[in-house]
Formats: C-alpha cells, structure tokens, sequence
C-alpha cells in the first residue's frame, strides 16, 4: 500500500468542536506520525498541526470529515511523491 506523507493544518474556531476532532483523529492513530496544538487566545482560535503518513484517501478522508465541522477549517499540504 502506498502512502503519502502530509501536513493537515487545523483552524478551530468553535471550542465545542474539539471532543469531535480528538475523536476523528483517534480513529486515524495508526497513520498519526505527530500532532501539535497551539491555544491562540488573543485571537480566539486553536490552531492544530497534524502529521500524517498514510494512503492518499485516508488523508483527504480524515482532512475532509475535520473541514466539515462547524466552527473548523482544515487544509493539507503534501510532501512530494
């Protein structure tokens, strides 16, 4: 199985939405190479960056099902093939 190595950066907006985001990427642990998580409070936001080495559509799975959460914005950035 051929994987990619990718960067999904995460914008949370809604703090309600966060149980739900550790969930996803609960499901997704065995691809989850790092994660890091930055409260931003002037701005009111938390930022989140997600390592991942994984099959393209499981990114592009998991980076969508975060993206579609209320109050979140996620974006992926892959390393070359």
């Amino acid at each position: 199985m051929d994987t990619r190595v990718a960067v999904i950066a995460i914008i949370v907006r809604d703090p309600h939405a966060a149980e739900q985001i550790n969930a996803l990427l609960h499901e997704a642990a065995d691809y989850i190479v790092g994660r890091m998580g930055i409260p931003y409070r002037q701005k009111g936001v938390s930022i989140i960056s997600v390592t991942i080495d994984a099959p393209q559509n499981a990114i592009n799975t998991l980076a969508g099902r975060i993206g579609r959460l209320s109050g979140v914005e996620a974006k992926t950035v892959y390393a070359p093939a």
